[in-house]
């Protein structure tokens, strides 16, 4: 992936799960933050999501 920005969309495809998982995992300091975009958008950059799902499946969890 390239350093682009990912919706929130996006990123709930790519990882498979949903907004409230992703929430969860982001308040207990498991998944990359969002970056805010504007005053009511958000996303994520593609490079930290990739990495996320590398560093998962490094330690076994799917």
């Amino acid at each position: 992936m390239t350093n682009k920005i990912l919706r929130l969309r996006d990123v709930m495809q790519i990882v498979g799960v949903g907004k409230t998982s992703i929430y969860q995992w982001m308040k207990l300091g498991s998944f990359p933050r969002q970056v805010r975009l504007g005053s009511r958008a958000i996303g994520w950059h593609a490079q930290e999501i990739e990495a996320w799902l590398v560093a998962r499946k490094q330690v076994g969890v799917d």
